[in-house]
């Protein structure tokens, strides 16, 4: 989307309104927005100015703080704040498809941006809260590990992806929001020997001196899956906000995968392409002979070197392995037994359960895209429930309604 176009949505603008703002021709604004031509740098400027000088407009509906969704996904981020009263107000995606899956399921309230390092902070609302699951590929171990085969630069040094913590940086250093919540993998913290999470940490506390603390939580007490990311929730003023209060259920006694697979008797109603119109997984997510066979081979040649890599096969009563975006590959990371015959692959409807963004009570996410970007936006993504109990716990905070001990140590270190 052009910057042309960005600005008059979010001025509320027509073409015939910016053609008259501007002094232009309606069919001179209808070619710059359509790339045909460079836009003259005197109208956006114009657009800039009524933009800043545009007030702020109150909360819709019943709405107690708003955010914005950086490198947004599928929204679970998203479906995480709208829980507790949160209204999203600005959100940025560059994958095509995502963004497809994004407005299947929040529709067009507000047009997604897309590459965060080319959009402009004041092209962003104000907010009370940024949210942000920046990429996570240069400081996983499977993204370092791949890296480091083939010669490629990780962590900050991914010029790719590594700098855009870098972005959201700049962002909250431009808007000063009450609070922020960044999600990555687990290995940030010991990425280049601790290295990168020293800098995150001096960026986001001494450079804009946010109150930070940090949680890496395990998703399996919420879904079937061992899924550890690590949380970080910042504040711009002090506050007793500490993640070691935060209760979570137990992973010993957490849900199994029976809970999220299709059942396959009929009970389920059918869904193509994911099951027949009896209800049972479709066959095309069974393993063939000739795969089925790699893999076994695969997993042998790496035990018999002691090594871990193979495949993970589970059953109704177990708790699965990471999901992960390469999922559509071959499945290998969690196959489901089937009693007899090659094990299968989840479908995107049970990854979608898996993640949470499916759940009893709920209208059911709406998968738009194919199979294999669905496994790569479901693998990309968070697990619902658990941001949606991570915002449970900030939200006392972000809506000033902080407890009396914390009230009191306020007082206390604004009178010291």
């Amino acid at each position: 989307m052009s910057e042309l176009r960005t600005l008059r949505e979010r001025l509320g603008l027509s073409q015939t309104d910016v053609a008259t703002l501007c002094g232009y021709s309606l069919k001179t604004i209808y070619r710059w927005e359509n790339g045909e031509a460079e836009p003259r740098r005197a109208a956006i400027e114009t657009l800039h100015q009524r933009l800043r000088e545009r007030p702020v407009a109150p909360y819709e509906g019943r709405a107690k703080f708003r955010f914005i969704d950086l490198f947004a996904g599928i929204g679970g981020m998203r479906l995480g704040f709208e829980s507790v009263g949160g209204e999203c107000v600005f959100t940025s995606e560059w994958d095509l498809y995502a963004q497809q899956t994004y407005r299947a399921n929040f529709g067009e309230s507000h047009p997604i941006a897309g590459d965060i390092t080319k959009i402009q902070s004041e092209l962003i609302p104000p907010h009370d809260v940024l949210l942000a699951g920046f990429p996570c590929q240069p400081f996983s171990i499977a993204g370092v590990s791949k890296k480091n085969s083939l010669g490629r630069p990780h962590g900050f040094a991914c010029e790719t992806q590594g700098t855009l913590f870098f972005d959201v940086a700049r962002i909250i250093r431009d808007h000063r929001p009450k609070a922020f919540l960044l999600e990555n993998v687990k290995n940030l913290v010991s990425h280049d020997k601790g290295r990168t999470w020293a800098t995150i940490q001096k960026v986001l506390s001494e450079e804009l001196g946010y109150h930070i603390d940090t949680r890496v939580i395990d998703a399996k007490g919420f879904v079937p899956q061992h899924r550890e990311r690590i949380y970080i929730a910042g504040f711009r003023e002090f506050s007793d906000f500490s993640f070691k209060d935060l209760e979570l259920p137990d992973s010993a006694t957490g849900p199994k995968l029976g809970t999220i697979l299709h059942p396959g008797d009929g009970s389920e109603t059918p869904e193509a392409p994911f099951t027949d119109s009896k209800g049972k997984v479709s066959s095309k997510y069974v393993l063939t002979d000739g795969l089925w066979e790699y893999l076994q081979a695969y997993a042998e040649k790496h035990r018999s070197a002691g090594n871990g890599f193979g495949f993970g096969l589970f059953g109704p009563k177990d708790v699965a392995r990471t999901l992960s975006a390469r999922y559509y590959k071959d499945g290998s990371e969690i196959l489901i037994k089937r009693g007899s015959g090659n094990p299968r692959r989840l479908t995107p409807r049970e990854c979608a359960r898996l993640m949470g963004f499916d759940r009893k009570g709920r209208e059911p996410f709406r998968i738009t895209v194919s199979d294999t970007r669905a496994y790569k936006q479901f693998g990309n993504s968070v697990v619902v429930p658990v941001v949606e109990a991570v915002a449970r716990h900030m939200a006392p905070n972000i809506l000033g309604t902080e407890t009396k001990a914390s009230q009191l140590v306020l007082s206390l270190a604004r009178a010291s």
